[in-house]
């Protein structure tokens, strides 16, 4: 619970910080880009967590990574490092893409799926999440998790529809098994 804590407060100082030099939306890309990258490596997830290496080189890593961002993100990176705090990365930068999405008022709705969303279906779904939410200015996130079977999960701010297979088969499991 710390951690997530101090990953919000890092985001806001960064994200109070963009809005006085006016380089928001560069540092929204970059965050952008530091969650799919972490995200999709678990050995730069692992090596950022891991006590033995040396805060340098994983300044290095980091700083080869990301090479090409903004100032501001690299200044992040620094003084995550030196606060040995660089395990945070990835929530700062999820906190902050969060942060900044509340202060535009775009409400974000994570729908997960077996198979990715077709134009029709994101529709619909983009008309319920309004119908929902009374906001009009949502943004539609598809995850594929085929676990999931078939079906949905929607997510919109602290609500969960589960409309998945999986989720049903699990309930006619737990009813058969209370029955016997």
């Amino acid at each position: 619970m710390g951690s997530t804590r101090a990953a919000i407060r890092y985001a806001k100082a960064i994200l109070n910080l963009t809005k006085d030099s006016g380089s928001t939306d560069a540092v929204l890309n970059d965050m952008k880009d530091v969650v799919a990258t972490l995200g999709g490596s678990k050995d730069l997830r692992l090596a950022l967590q891991n006590p033995v290496i040396k805060v340098e080189d994983k300044r290095a890593v980091l700083k080869e990574v990301f090479k090409g961002t903004s100032k501001e993100t690299l200044g992040l990176i620094d003084i995550l490092v030196d606060n040995k705090r660089v395990d945070l990365l990835g929530h700062v930068a999820t906190s902050f893409v969060t942060l900044y999405n509340e202060s535009q008022g775009v409400q974000l709705a994570l729908v997960t799926t077996a198979v990715p969303l077709t134009a029709a279906i994101e529709k619909k779904v983009l008309a319920k999440v309004t119908e929902l939410t009374g906001s009009t200015n949502v943004k539609l996130e598809n995850i594929i998790d085929e676990s999931i079977i078939g079906g949905f999960v929607l997510r919109v701010g602290d609500t969960q529809y589960n409309a998945s297979i999986a989720s049903q088969l699990g309930k006619l499991k737990r009813e058969f098994s209370n029955s016997l």
